[in-house]
């Protein structure tokens, strides 16, 4: 009983990369954070003045969200808690952050639409499939993510870097460096 005590919640072991499978006694909860998180991505979303959106995204990170930074709605967010936005960071419409595993957008970043965030994903053993495997994202500071780009679990990318539209990013992108394709690979130093 007092293992359990002391047993950090679920959230806290997915953010700091442990995979939670379907037999974890606390997975439950993470659909019922969704859903407490959708009732506010609704209002959200249905707001047009810049000041509600980025209040009301706040209160879906825990986190103030500097009046530099600009979020075109919709967006799509699963949790919310695990993301991090810095100042002067532009969100275009239609982007989707799934942050159970943690994501990190740095200053001065672009992010275009129909962009995907994802710190989470499943295994490849369809025994095993139904558990959920995190890893962090981070986008380092004046990074471009162009439009229907998809940046996977565990991925950074490295300052000034810019990740071209409709690539899929599975591997850490160096700082200064163009990336695009599918997968996504160099396409040259900037």
């Amino acid at each position: 009983m007092s293992s359990n005590k002391n047993r950090e919640d679920i959230f806290a072991r997915l953010l700091k990369g442990e995979t939670a499978t379907p037999q974890d006694p606390e997975i439950h909860l993470l659909q019922k954070s969704s859903y407490a998180t959708k009732q506010l991505l609704v209002k959200m979303n249905s707001s047009s003045d810049p000041s509600e959106i980025r209040s009301i995204l706040g209160e879906i990170t825990g986190s103030i969200i500097h009046e530099s930074t600009s979020v075109f709605t919709p967006s799509y967010i699963n949790y919310g808690k695990n993301i991090k936005i810095g100042k002067n960071v532009f969100i275009n419409f239609n982007c989707t952050f799934l942050d159970l595993g943690g994501i990190i957008i740095e200053d001065n970043v672009l992010i275009a639409p129909n962009v995907s965030l994802l710190s989470e994903a499943h295994p490849i053993e369809p025994e095993n499939r139904q558990s959920l495997v995190p890893g962090l994202v981070h986008i380092k500071k004046n990074v471009w993510i162009g439009a229907n780009a998809t940046i996977l679990p565990g991925v950074t990318i490295g300052e000034n870097s810019i990740v071209a539209s409709g690539a899929v990013v599975a591997k850490n992108v160096p700082d200064n460096t163009l990336v695009g394709g599918v997968p996504a690979k160099t396409i040259k130093t900037l």
